[in-house]
């Protein structure tokens, strides 16, 4: 089974993550997966909108922690970011050369890619899942799904994508993660972080109607749109916010290391789930 899968509908290209045993948790071998895919999107030129989707019941319940097939100590061809391979190194050089590359550094390429992206989320979309849905330009919802960042019952202020301010603004963005509690797609309308909400069996038809409407106006319009807020989000800080919090997230990692069993304090996906 392939863990990420990539057909086109006209000019939509779909990618879907494909791991609906574990609720598509992210492994390596998905975000290096996910790369292809989002390049193969960009490259054919009768693809104008790419929407970005979960198999199951649930778009992504985030970083894998522990399934059989989480693959931390396996390297894969680096794309994102000029840093030294993480196999083979100890400590916190270990943790920053990987999650450089595998989390803040794919999510900001993806961030970047020319072409208007949707996430069409359903069921859970908690922490990691949250950094994917982020990236992408519209988040259309079913009134099903639920939102968390629960990382910081591990002590870690915020996934490694802190987006969380320019999302749902400074004083959501405290309460998401002073209480790790989960939100519904009602109330991630409410703050602005997504842009429809329908019932679950009319998910795939809202998002494609979407991206239907959207590949109809000029390509190079789009992108240019598209940049022009991105540069405006980074104008208000969010890229040069994201580096110093990247760093106080491995601040935390270290912390967790000198004074409880791990780098997660201890914490795993059964252990995280029970507290949510």
């Amino acid at each position: 089974m392939t863990v990420v899968e990539y057909q086109t509908r006209g000019p939509i290209a779909v990618i879907t993550m494909n791991r609906p045993e574990y609720r598509n948790a992210q492994n390596s071998a998905m975000t290096y997966a996910l790369d292809r895919a989002f390049y193969q999107a960009v490259s054919d030129d009768a693809v104008s909108v790419i929407v970005l989707a979960g198999a199951g019941d649930h778009f992504s319940a985030g970083h894998d922690i522990g399934t059989p097939e989480r693959d931390v100590d396996q390297s894969f061809d680096r794309k994102a970011v000029l840093w030294w391979d993480h196999v083979g190194k100890e400590g916190a050089d270990l943790r920053y050369a990987r999650e450089m590359e595998v989390y803040l550094g794919m999510c900001r390429r993806w961030r970047e890619i020319p072409k208007p992206t949707i996430a069409m989320v359903q069921g859970a979309c908690i922490a990691g899942g949250l950094m994917l849905a982020w990236i992408c330009d519209l988040i259309v919802a079913s009134e099903d799904a639920f939102f968390s960042d629960p990382v910081l019952r591990m002590g870690i202020p915020g996934v490694e994508y802190f987006a969380h301010p320019w999302m749902v603004g400074p004083r959501f963005a405290k309460e998401m993660l002073f209480t790790g509690d989960r939100f519904t797609a009602q109330r991630a309308y409410e703050v602005g972080m997504v842009s429809r909400v329908v019932p679950r069996p009319s998910l795939q038809d809202a998002g494609f109607e979407l991206a239907e409407r959207i590949a109809k106006m000029p390509r190079f319009g789009l992108a240019l749109a598209k940049r022009a807020v991105n540069l405006c989000e980074d104008q208000m800080g969010m890229r040069s916010g994201m580096d110093t919090v990247f760093g106080l997230h491995h601040l935390a990692h270290a912390h967790n290391d000198a004074t409880t069993t791990d780098s997660l304090a201890g914490m795993d996906a059964r252990s995280m789930k029970a507290a949510s």
